[in-house]
């Protein structure tokens, strides 16, 4: 299949699935649900691209395998948050129904197809080893392969970590400064755009591989600057106040790192 007859539709298949999911959110009264289905859409475009596109098979089978047991994995574990919350929506989706209030249902419908967008634009990583012929792996595609299990590895520990930390009656309004979470205030947060780097390492060995650098440059800024950290460290704030505050002050933002003696 032509590369862009790939792209177009995987892009219309996964606006039409979105839209579906729209649906189905205004039925249940939860948007938070978009979220679960991003995350699953991945692996749905990584193995689409690995099915059809006419790269070298070991190729695409090894990168699709990596993207849909991350995305699995990622998929799971905020259907566990979203549904266990249920029908308690995610705090980000009660502030859209008020800052949308008067035009709710048209700009609610937008967000799930920009969702959908946004896959097949982060997307690129994937596409482009799918495409390569070459048959061997190159260095960079090992490498790529190793930083992938080192940073789902870090993305795993932290959010058991703080699972567990939650899971004690005792630590409900505390802040979670264990493990992992002593060293960053989002070591999920941070392993996550590493996956992104990891994709975009091996992504580098085939041509125009230098374009997948954008999927992990996106994923920061929106990390650092949008959905991510503000709108968390916003809800930490509420909920937990001046403990919150002494954890910011004394611990790294994003990258793990010696954190400074506080309180908690």
């Amino acid at each position: 299949m032509p590369t862009t007859l790939l792209i177009v539709t995987a892009l219309a298949g996964l606006c039409a699935l979105f839209a579906l999911l729209y649906l189905l959110a205004r039925r249940i009264d939860n948007y938070g649900i978009v979220d679960i289905a991003w995350s699953y859409a991945f692996a749905l475009l990584a193995g689409y691209y690995a099915l059809l596109a006419p790269g070298w098979l070991p190729r695409r089978l090894l990168f699709a395998s990596l993207v849909v047991l991350w995305s699995l994995r990622l998929g799971t574990h905020l259907y566990r948050r979203v549904i266990g919350h249920h029908p308690v929506e995610d705090g980000r989706y009660v502030q859209l129904r008020q800052d949308w209030a008067g035009n709710f249902a048209p700009k609610m419908a937008g967000f799930f197809q920009m969702q959908a967008a946004s896959v097949v634009l982060l997307g690129i990583p994937f596409l482009l080893p799918a495409l390569n012929p070459t048959p061997q792996f190159h260095p960079l595609e090992i490498t790529g392969a190793i930083l992938w299990l080192v940073a789902l590895a870090g993305e795993s520990l932290a959010d058991a970590q703080l699972a567990a930390f939650k899971s004690k009656p005792a630590n409900r309004g505390r802040v979670c400064a264990a493990g992992l979470w002593r060293t960053s205030r989002h070591p999920n947060y941070f392993f996550e755009w590493l996956i992104w780097v990891a994709y975009f390492v091996f992504a580098l060995a085939s041509p125009w591989g230098w374009l997948a650098a954008l999927s992990p440059a996106i994923i920061l800024y929106l990390l650092l600057r949008v959905t991510g950290i503000p709108l968390t460290e916003q809800q930490s704030l509420r909920s937990k106040g001046d403990a919150y505050r002494e954890y910011q002050a004394a611990t790294s933002a994003f990258v793990p790192w010696w954190p400074k003696r506080f309180n908690h």
